[in-house]
């Protein structure tokens, strides 16, 4: 290998420098000994233009970062922890928003205070960023930064100030948070229903849009006015040896449907009070009533689900709808009045339309009977499922596509299912085993409150007109009510002189 002589050229004073013995090594220059003037110099090779194409005139050595400057910081948060225990992921999952939010704000005083940040204020990026933090596994563990000044962060421009932390640290400790919504463990008021049956496929409880609730005990049906707290009985059956299995207000809150165990249906005008007509057809007992207009949906033991007219003749019957295998024992129109959800003993979920005799969408997945549904009033087309003891999953449902979405398991029977008229949450009530109340957060699927009081399977969910609060029936021959949602949002009235239904007296 031929020995050829360099000459290396500090930028920086203009001194050059001989080194010699440079071996050529695949493109690569190393030196075997070298003098350098100054640390901070930058260093340029300048060959001999007799032995080196004009190409490769300005040959410069392999870059070596300068890291005097530089802080290095360890992503320690970046290092995802391995659970072995199920119970721990399920606690993380059941934290809420707001625990979430106090703990990045310790975080971000922490670090303003200890290691010079500038965090002055929580967004939602930021708690996005730190869900997603334990995810980002692309990213390097070590990186470095330009080195900050920790001294920015003291409150050096007011020397009588008495705050322990910096400017910074005070800001983000003003910052507005979202006030904590706190739902009561303990109902609001407890009342005695004697005869209240423990029977899952039935459903004995209802509230109107006059803020009275219909409830059936044995053999009769009571009422009782929330505004004034009075008890009046509307109808019995103590002269046919009958029983009451479900009860169901229409929408204007005048009328009440009743269903029997000899499988008729009564409507009774709350308001003389008086029976208005008698429905017949049903071979069995009557578990399940929805209405829809002036059109009353029946559902029973014969696994048929009728559809009549109130102003038609009493034995007419508008519309026979078969494909249940046993027992139907929930029915559910949606918001829009537009399709009909049922579920039955048969495990299975049906939706039907205005127009057909059979159904339109069939879900199999529930592994019990189906008895709670719920249609969101938040979004067209979401409609959510509980199954029974074997099952005990809420299961939701895109009945626009018919697929299904999100499922959580519950851990015990679901009995009813109501869905919030303000805000994106739904309530349960459950049986087998746990008997308790629960609060959903949706779509996070995140518990917000759990409720237990009852002793007995909470058989039966009403909620108040003004979406409030709720009432649960069980069999330990109680109603209790709750307040577990919040209000509805206020909305101002508009006083321009456009709007002309602000000056209609």
């Amino acid at each position: 290998m031929d020995e050829e002589e360099y000459c290396v050229k500090s930028e920086k004073d203009k001194t050059e420098i001989t080194i010699e013995d440079v071996e050529n090594n695949n493109g690569r220059f190393t030196t075997k000994e070298h003098e350098v003037g100054k640390e901070n110099d930058m260093l340029t090779f300048v060959t001999n233009e007799n032995h080196l194409s004009p190409k490769t005139k300005n040959i410069a050595d392999r870059f070596i970062p300068k890291r005097d400057f530089n802080n290095w910081q360890t992503r320690f948060s970046m290092i995802v922890e391995s659970n072995t225990s199920g119970n721990n992921i399920k606690k993380k999952e059941n934290v809420s928003g707001d625990g979430n939010r106090d703990a990045l704000a310790y975080s971000y005083l922490l670090q303003n205070e200890l290691l010079g940040a500038s965090y002055d204020g929580i967004t939602k990026s930021h708690c996005d960023d730190r869900k997603t933090d334990g995810f980002q596994s692309q990213k390097n563990l070590f990186h470095y930064r330009k080195k900050t000044d920790y001294l920015e962060n003291i409150e050096s421009t007011s020397p009588y100030s008495l705050s322990p932390v910096g400017p910074k640290s005070q800001k983000l400790l003003r910052s507005p948070r979202k006030a904590t919504r706190k739902i009561s463990r303990i109902p609001f008021k407890v009342l005695d229903a004697p005869e209240l049956q423990d029977d899952f496929y039935l459903n004995l409880v209802d509230w109107s849009s006059q803020n009275v609730l219909a409830v059936g005990l044995g053999n009769s049906v009571y009422l009782w006015s929330a505004c004034t707290s009075q008890v009046t009985r509307l109808c019995d059956f103590f002269n046919d040896s009958n029983t009451v299995t479900s009860v169901a207000w229409n929408d204007r809150g005048n009328y009440v449907a009743v269903g029997t165990h000899h499988g008729y249906v009564q409507i009774w005008d709350v308001a003389v009070p008086k029976l208005v007509c008698k429905l017949t057809g049903h071979s069995a007992r009557v578990g399940a009533l929805a209405w829809n207009g002036e059109s009353l949906s029946s559902g029973s033991r014969d696994r048929m689900i009728f559809q009549h007219d109130i102003r038609s003749p009493p034995n007419f019957v508008e519309k026979r709808l078969v494909g249940h295998r046993q027992e139907v024992c929930g029915l559910k129109w949606s918001p829009d009045n537009q399709y009909l959800a049922s579920g039955g003993n048969d495990n299975r979920l049906y939706v039907w339309n205005l127009s057909s005799v059979g159904p339109i969408q069939t879900y199999t997945d529930h592994l019990a009977a189906v008895k709670a549904i719920a249609w969101s009033p938040h979004q067209h087309g979401l409609l959510a499922s509980g199954g029974g003891t074997a099952d005990r999953c809420i299961r939701f449902w895109n009945t626009l596509t018919g697929q299904a979405m999100q499922c959580v398991d519950t851990g015990s029977q679901v009995c009813n299912l109501a869905w919030s008229k303000h805000s994106s949450e739904l309530v349960s009530t459950h049986g087998y085993s746990q008997n308790q109340i629960l609060v959903w957060k949706y779509p996070t699927l995140t518990q917000v409150a759990k409720l237990t009081g009852h002793s007995y399977r909470v058989l039966y969910l009403a909620m108040s007109p003004d979406g409030e609060s709720i009432v649960t029936g069980a069999g330990d021959e109680t109603l209790r009510f709750w307040n577990v949602f919040s209000k509805a949002r206020s909305q101002k009235e508009c006083r321009g002189k456009l709007n002309l239904f602000s000056h209609i007296r």
